[in-house]
């Protein structure tokens, strides 16, 4: 196939996939328009962690950190009277200028030490929030005006928000994955010593990544905040976030472009299933599910269909 062929073909499915998310949201009822919008969400985060954890390599659990972060933020700037969009960019901004503080003094970890470092921000963020009550609320939480609108409308708004946010995260993880970055990104997973030796800023580099990362998580949580109308500590601080995501990315497969998108659907259709026939051990029985995909499966579901295609990066292979 010819690159304006090819070209042709991906701009057309493209519009196609829009097209069905967007009828999918006008057309669904209540409970199908919440499951697309927690199956939007997830596959947001996990793009955003996938260009730290899978094109850098570096084990991150700091999501439910920048994630509460950006609720938090954004609530806060709406609940001051700026408008929903506003909150949601204050929210990313200062996601990023958190990703930057934090990636400078965190990056210099490897490992399991710098994973153990990011479950601690986690918690230092709970705690924060916990107890800086004038502005916070505290352990109690803070209610967030809630859109004008019917029920409906407003869930559809949120749905197609969410899509959103997963459509600029993929634009940006697909671009990162063909760019020089992207290319800066693999060196630095494969050998650090390696990339400086050839001229890379390995620092900058993985800087730049945490806080493209960090911004995209944000804004996902404010968000989430913003539909919501109420967020407290323990929802958008929530440890079990900050492992669920990187679980979802390994699913579909970690360090490819729509790796991702696969991991995330197939968890929360896993989820769903196994909620609704085994109510009083689902928990249990979805970990024994996951653990044998990625135990059987350890690149990722992806992987199995698309050894050859560009779907995958070069350098991820």
């Amino acid at each position: 196939m010819t690159a304006p062929s090819s070209t042709l073909l991906r701009g057309v499915s493209v519009l196609i996939v829009c097209g069905a998310v967007i009828a999918f949201g006008f057309s669904a009822n209540n409970y199908l328009l919440q499951a697309g919008t927690t199956l939007a969400m997830s596959a947001a985060l996990c793009l955003a962690w996938n260009v730290v954890g899978g094109f850098m390599g570096y084990p991150s659990f700091a999501t439910a950190a920048f994630f509460g972060l950006g609720a938090y933020v954004g609530g806060l700037t709406q609940d001051a009277g700026a408008p929903v969009f506003l909150a949601w960019a204050a929210a990313a901004f200062g996601g990023a200028v958190f990703a930057a503080l934090l990636g400078s003094v965190l990056l210099g970890l490897r490992g399991h030490y710098f994973a153990i470092g990011t479950i601690a921000v986690v918690e230092v963020m709970r705690e924060i929030a916990n107890n800086w009550e004038a502005v916070t609320g505290g352990a109690v939480g803070i209610n967030i005006p809630i859109l004008p609108g019917t029920p409906n409308e407003v869930g559809i708004f949120f749905y197609l928000a969410m899509w959103a946010m997963v459509a600029i995260a993929f634009a940006i993880t697909a671009l990162i994955a063909r760019s020089k970055f992207g290319f800066a990104l693999r060196c630095v997973r494969q050998n650090e010593s390696a990339a400086r030796m050839v001229g890379i800023n390995v620092f900058a580099t993985k800087v730049a990544a945490f806080v493209i990362s960090g911004l995209m998580m944000s804004a996902t949580g404010a968000v989430y905040a913003s539909m919501v109308a109420f967020i407290e500590p323990k929802d958008v601080f929530n440890v079990l976030l900050s492992i669920e995501v990187p679980v979802m990315v390994m699913l579909g497969g970690a360090g490819t472009i729509a790796g991702p998108l696969a991991g995330s659907a197939l968890y929360v259709m896993l989820r769903e299933l196994v909620w609704v026939n085994f109510i009083n051990f689902h928990s249990a029985i979805l970990g024994i599910i996951i653990i044998a995909v990625i135990y059987f499966i350890p690149r990722g579901v992806l992987r199995i269909f698309s050894r050859r295609r560009r779907l995958v990066p070069d350098g991820a292979k």
